[in-house]
Order: C-alpha cells, then sequence, then structure tokens
C-alpha cells in the first residue's frame, strides 16, 4: 500500500540515524514532506540527502529536544517551510544504562548526571514535541497524529531501572495525552520496541561483530529474530496514518513477542 500519508507534513526527532533515519525515509515514500531534526545536524543532513536521492522531500534542522525553544523552533521550522503541521514523531532518545563494556549498569553504578541526561531527553523532549505538536493542531482546527518512541522497558522490566523508569514515563504521558485531547481529534499513540542494532546505547550497525549482537538478540526474542529499525518505522507509519484513525492512546511493542512472556521450552 502506497501512499499513506501522502502530502501530509511530519517532524521526525533523532532523524540522523537509526529509526529516526528509517522513518524519515519511510514516510517520505508515503508521500509525506518531512522535517528532519536531530541534535547533530550533519546526521540529519545525510538523511535528507537518502530522501532527496530517490527524489522525495525533506529538510533537515539541529534540534536538541531536551530544549523546549529547540522543539518549537522545529515545528516553526515545518510550518513555515510547508505550511502547516499533521504528524510529530517523538523519537529521539538515549540510553546511559550500558557501560563502555557492553554491559547494563544498575542504578546504583549510574552517575545522577546520566540519568538526569536521560531524564531530559527521553521524558522531557517527548513532552515538549508533545506541547509544541498539540499547540499547532489546535491553532489549525484540531486533528494531526504524535507519535512517541517508548520501549518494551516502560512495559516490562527491560534495559536498566533508570532508562525502563523514563519510558515507562512516555508510556503514560502518551495514554494521558489521548484522552485529554481525543474530543480535539488529536491522537497519541507509542511504539515500544525492543533492543535493535543501532548507534543508541553506543553499539555500531557496521561493526565486525554486528552479525553476532544480532544473532544474541534475536535469541531472547519469542520470534527469534532481532527487531530492524525499519520494522519499528513501520508501526510509527501506521499509527500516524488514517489506517490507525480509530486508534489513540495505544503503546503497540514492537519487539518480537518479547513482552508476550516468558518463551515454552521445547
Amino acid at each position: 500500500m502506497e501512499g499513506l500519508i501522502k502530502s501530509k507534513v511530519a517532524v521526525i526527532t533523532g532523524a540522523g540515524s537509526g529509526v529516526g533515519r528509517a522513518a524519515t525515509l519511510l514516510f517520505a515514500r508515503h508521500g509525506a514532506k518531512v522535517i528532519a531534526a536531530d541534535v547533530n545536524l550533519a546526521s540529519a543532513e545525510e538523511t535528507v540527502r537518502l530522501v532527496k536521492a530517490e527524489g522525495m522531500e525533506a529538510r533537515a534542522i539541529a534540534c536538541n529536544v531536551a530544549d523546549e525553544a529547540a522543539v518549537i523552533a522545529a515545528i516553526q521550522f515545518a510550518v513555515d517551510a510547508y505550511g502547516r503541521l499533521d504528524i510529530v514523531y517523538n523519537n529521539a532518545g538515549i540510553s546511559a544504562s550500558i557501560g563502555p563494556d557492553r554491559k547494563l549498569r544498575s542504578i546504583l553504578d549510574m552517575d545522577i548526571k546520566d540519568i538526569e541526561r536521560m531524564e531530559a531527553v527521553n521524558v522531557h523532549g517527548v513532552m515538549f514535541g508533545c506541547r509544541a505538536a498539540i499547540r499547532r493542531f489546535l491553532a489549525q482546527g484540531g486533528g494531526g497524529a504524535i507519535v512517541n518512541t517508548a520501549s518494551i522497558a516502560g512495559l516490562i522490566g527491560f534495559g536498566g531501572a533508570a532508562y525502563g523508569a523514563t519510558k515507562g514515563a512516555v508510556v503514560s504521558l502518551t495514554r494521558t495525552l489521548a484522552l485529554e485531547w481525543a474530543a480535539s481529534g488529536i491522537r497519541v499513540n507509542s511504539v515500544c520496541p525492543a533492543g535493535m542494532l543501532t548507534r543508541f546505547g553506543g553499539m555500531n550497525p557496521l561493526g565486525a561483530d554486528a552479525e553476532a549482537i544480532r544473532s544474541g538478540m534475536g535469541a531472547l526474542y519469542p520470534l527469534g529474530h532481532a527487531v530492524d529499525p525499519m520494522d519499528c518505522a513501520n508501526a510509527a507509519l501506521f499509527l500516524a496514518s488514517d489506517l490507525a484513525a480509530s486508534i489513540t492512546g495505544v503503546n503497540l511493542p514492537v519487539d518480537a513477542g518479547l513482552a508476550a512472556g516468558v518463551k515454552p521450552r521445547r
């Protein structure tokens, strides 16, 4: 099915790599005009280059989502460029739970500054994106779709306590905002991916050990394969599109079955 969000205007944060880059390409392929926002402008510009190489439309902007003024500026950039706003995908996020040795750090081993930084990006950044989107949607007369990137760590114990706490906040924020703004036709949902091999968490998706890492991830999941960034982007596209016109307040696992429970032994 093509053109699911044709002629829509979308802002995607964290668009310089991983899920954000996959979503920017996918949304553009389905007809959207996309603002690729990322704290690393060069990465966002590379994403836009890839979009334009396929003959599609996108623009890049530097945006630190922990700075509300920067988030507001990204939304205004979209309106100035394309005249309106239809979709905001609050995707940017970080993790400080994985140490340099790639092992999970307990909450006792983490510096409070790392925890506060995760809160600033993962919680405040999503909240700022939602606030700016809702204000713009209301100014346009209502309607519009917000998609947040939460995590299965917000649904089950996974990925470290401090990180899980930030993603649990996104899960709750998504549900509550969906209720608060439903009467204005504004839909708010989230995708909850399992671990993926991206630059998130300090991993290198192009590294020599990438396939071994993917295989190890896949062994954890009932479906037997690792989650890919495009899997998450596909779910976000669905939630942003009119196919999900009657869906709001949903936190959708994209986890190869991990949140369903314990795999039976055979």
